[in-house]
């Protein structure tokens, strides 16, 4: 299992996320997005419907339809109602229940950057989990620093 730290320094969530989205269900995945904070579901819910004028990333938010057809389901907790196999942690908050997917974004800026860096150690010994830290360059690519 994978698990990509990305911190955020120069790209906001809202340019990032959508990226990871369009190359998950490029590969023929499933993805599904967590945060607690109903404000950022919200906003991460219109963003994936006009981020860039000439893609589409079909998604719902849960409860919001048919959750198992949805290709990005976005949620307020690690329920992979959508059969997701990847998920995207996007509040900065680690959660274990992404040890159970085949790969997990864990998405943080500098506010959460200590919890980040608590997760990374915790997850170090831990059998069978790859752990990759990226960081963006001044300008604002993704370079993998660990």
């Amino acid at each position: 299992m994978q698990v990509d730290f990305y911190h955020l320094t120069h790209m906001p969530l809202e340019r990032a996320l959508p990226r990871i989205a369009e190359r998950v269900l490029a590969a023929g995945e499933r993805l599904l997005v967590v945060s607690r904070d109903e404000a950022q579901r919200a906003a991460i819910d219109k963003v994936l419907w006009d981020y860039a004028p000439e893609s589409f990333l079909p998604h719902a938010r849960l409860g919001a339809g048919n959750d198992r057809a949805q290709p990005v389901l976005i949620a307020p907790d690690v329920n992979a109602a959508n059969g997701a196999r990847h998920i995207a942690l996007v509040d900065g908050e680690w959660r274990d229940d992404a040890l159970d997917f085949q790969r997990a974004f864990h998405f943080f800026d500098d506010e959460a950057i200590r919890d980040a860096r608590l997760a990374w150690m915790a997850l170090a010994d831990r059998d069978g989990v790859e752990r990759r830290y990226w960081k963006q360059n001044d300008a604002g690519r993704w370079e993998q620093a660990a």
